[in-house]
C-alpha cells in the first residue's frame, strides 16, 4: 500500500471496529450467570466470544500491518487510546436495556459488514464475509426477542419502548464521523458512515414499527460524539480496570 493517508484511513478505521467489537463483547459477558433464563446466560456467551473473536482478529491485522500485537493493543492502552463508540461502554442495565443496545449495535454491524464485503481492501473484505454470517445470528436473535416482549405483558411492552427511547441518541454514537472517511469513500474501502446510518435507520425503522414501536426524534447527534477521538464515558476506565485486571496479576497471561 504505497499512499501514506491511505494506510492512516485504514488503521483508524479497524481501530474503532475492533474496540468497539472487544468492549461490546465484554459487556455482553457480564451477563453470564445472571441472564434471565439459562439459555440467555449461553446466548450472550457466545455472542460475546464472537465478538472479542472478531476484535482479536482485527487487531491482528492492525499486527500485520505494522501495530502492537492483540493482547498489546487490547489490554495495555490507556483510555484514551480506545476508539470506540459511547454506546458500548455503558453498563449492562437491565435485561431490557442490553436487548435493545444489542438490536441496535449489531443491526448497524451486520450492515456494516455488508458494506465491508465489498471493500477494496481485500483482507479487510474477506474477514466482513465471515463476519456478516456471524452477526446474522446476532441480529436474529434481538429481533425474536423484541418481537417476544412487544407482545408480551404491559411491563415488558413499556420496557422495551422506554430504552428505545433512551438508547436510540446514544446508539449514534456509533456512526460519528472520522478524520479519514473520505479517503475510505474514494479509495473503495468502506462507503462511509453516513451511509452506513441511512441504510441502518431505514432497516430498524421498519422492524420497530412492525413491533408497535414509535422511534424518538434525535435532533442533535454531536451530544454522543467523541469516543472515535479518545473522549469517553465515566464507564470505561472502571471497565477496562476490570478487564485487564488478570494481566496486571500475571503479565505473561494470554487471551
Amino acid at each position: 500500500m504505497s499512499n501514506p493517508e491511505q494506510y492512516k484511513a485504514i488503521k483508524e478505521f479497524l481501530y474503532k471496529m475492533s474496540d468497539d467489537q472487544l468492549i461490546m463483547g465484554h459487556r455482553n459477558s457480564e451477563w453470564t450467570g445472571i441472564g434471565p433464563v439459562l439459555e440467555e446466560d449461553i446466548a450472550f456467551g457466545s455472542m460475546a466470544q464472537d465478538k472479542v473473536g472478531h476484535a482479536y482478529n482485527f487487531y491482528q491485522l492492525l499486527h500485520e500491518m505494522g501495530e502492537a500485537d492483540p493482547d498489546t493493543i487490547a489490554f495495555q492502552r490507556d483510555e484514551k487510546d480506545f476508539k470506540c463508540c459511547h454506546l458500548v461502554e455503558l453498563p449492562i442495565g437491565e435485561f431490557d436495556f442490553t436487548l435493545v443496545r444489542h438490536f441496535l449495535f449489531d443491526h448497524a454491524e451486520y450492515i456494516r459488514f455488508e458494506m465491508l464485503a465489498n471493500s477494496s481492501f481485500e483482507p479487510l473484505a474477506n474477514l466482513a464475509k465471515k463476519y456478516k454470517g456471524e452477526i446474522k445470528y446476532h441480529i436474529f436473535h434481538a429481533n425474536t426477542w423484541i418481537k417476544q416482549l412487544m407482545n408480551g405483558s404491559e411491563e415488558s411492552k413499556a420496557r422495551i419502548k422506554s430504552s428505545f427511547n433512551e438508547l436510540l441518541p446514544l446508539s449514534l454514537s456509533i456512526f460519528e464521523p472520522g478524520p479519514y472517511d473520505d479517503i475510505l469513500i474514494q479509495e473503495g474501502i468502506f462507503g462511509g458512515e453516513k451511509a452506513l446510518e441511512a441504510k441502518w435507520f431505514e432497516t430498524i425503522s421498519a422492524i420497530t414499527a412492525d413491533n408497535g414501536i414509535k422511534l424518538p426524534e434525535v435532533t442533535d447527534k454531536t451530544i454522543v460524539y467523541g469516543g472515535r477521538k479518545g473522549y469517553h464515558t465515566e464507564y470505561l476506565k472502571p471497565m477496562l480496570n476490570e478487564m485487564t485486571e488478570v494481566l496486571r496479576l500475571e503479565p505473561g497471561a494470554e487471551w
